[in-house]
């Protein structure tokens, strides 16, 4: 196994100092090779090495070089060489890092993260954070956690009944609203076409004086960076408007949260700390490997619950024909009458 993870890295390296003297799309040639893949699936295993090489021969050259420092395209960043390297690690460890006791190890990584993230951001201390795919994915479990919270106070249990007879809930965007957000709204139910637009000004930024009455269970999405202009909602009018109301706001921040730790740029960010739920994610500014996105809700409790929604699995411990086991993710215990017993075979007592 050492000379095959030394080879990759070999390659992997190889490929990284080239980045800079071939050319960012890949070349026709390159592009013809690819055919080369397409075989039947083979009847009995091959050697790893020629795997890799193949590989190494027939993908590298067809890639677009995004991890160089030519290419400006889409929003993508390459990765930092330390990102790179720890995720690297990440894989050999190969962790299940659903709850402690799979990956004490991750789990406080995370929560490490977690942590430093809302420390740099200026976001509550006590905010809940996700670690997703993209910030498509965080727009979408944001969302998740307001479409719940305004159904709750409204009476309404939105996992066990359904949308079917739920109270409506209003979503409000700026005119120039990311097709992420429309996106996940699709997917929650709430509808894309549905949604109450509010005028923008020239740089594509939500005018708080155009924001339409507001009463009943009412969502407001806002942009920290527009995708086009960089231009950020006035955070502080429209979160003073919409609490006022009782509305829930979330903050699409994929192309501009970042901007809370410059001393530069952190203007631009003032008053989005007021807001319930925010969307970022770490491959862009921050040049860690695809796919990193970031959830972050006010309201721990809520966003916990949505990763939540169906808590109950089926186990067979050692002395027990069968039990249910409640999984937690907030606070990341197994809990259960069995829980000291599973904590005892990972090492490490939880609490029941």
């Amino acid at each position: 196994m050492r000379e095959l993870l030394q080879s990759a890295a070999a390659r992997a390296s190889t490929y990284l100092e080239n980045l800079d003297s071939r050319s960012v799309a890949p070349s026709p040639q390159a592009l013809a090779r690819l055919a080369e893949l397409d075989e039947v699936l083979p009847d009995q295993p091959c050697d790893a090495e020629s795997v890799l090489a193949l590989l190494d021969e027939t993908g590298s050259p067809a890639t677009v070089a995004t991890a160089g420092s030519r290419f400006f395209g889409f929003v993508v960043g390459g990765s930092l060489p330390a990102t790179l390297a720890a995720n690297w690690l990440a894989g050999a460890w190969d962790q299940n890092a659903g709850i402690i006791a799979l990956s004490p190890t991750a789990a406080k990584l995370e929560a490490v993260a977690m942590s430093w993230l809302l420390a740099v951001l200026g976001l509550p201390a006590g905010a809940g954070v996700g670690f997703v795919t993209c910030a498509t994915t965080a727009n979408f479990t944001a969302l998740a956690a307001a479409r719940h919270a305004l159904l709750q106070q409204a009476g309404w249990d939105v996992e066990a009944q359904g949308l079917f007879g739920a109270p409506p809930i209003t979503v409000i965007v700026g005119d120039e609203v990311h097709v992420s957000v429309l996106k996940a709204l699709m997917l929650l139910g709430l509808g894309r076409d549905r949604v109450v637009r509010v005028p923008v000004d020239g740089q594509g930024r939500m005018r708080a004086d155009a924001l339409p009455k507001m009463a009943g269970p009412t969502i407001v999405c806002i942009q920290a960076g527009n995708v086009n202009t960089g231009a950020f909602d006035p955070a502080s009018e429209i979160c003073a408007a919409a609490h006022e109301a009782g509305a829930w706001v979330h903050v699409d921040g994929a192309f501009g949260l970042w901007a809370a730790v410059s001393p530069r740029y952190d203007y631009l960010t003032d008053g989005v700390a007021d807001a319930d739920s925010w969307a970022t994610d770490a491959h862009k500014w921050l040049n860690v490997p695809y796919d990193s996105g970031l959830v972050i809700c006010r309201h721990a409790n809520i966003s916990g619950r949505r990763c939540r929604s169906v808590p109950l699995i089926w186990c067979r411990p050692p002395t027990a024909s069968r039990t249910i086991i409640r999984r937690s993710f907030r606070g990341g215990r197994v809990e259960s009458r069995y829980g000291r017993l599973y904590g005892r075979l990972a090492g490490q007592v939880w609490p029941t």
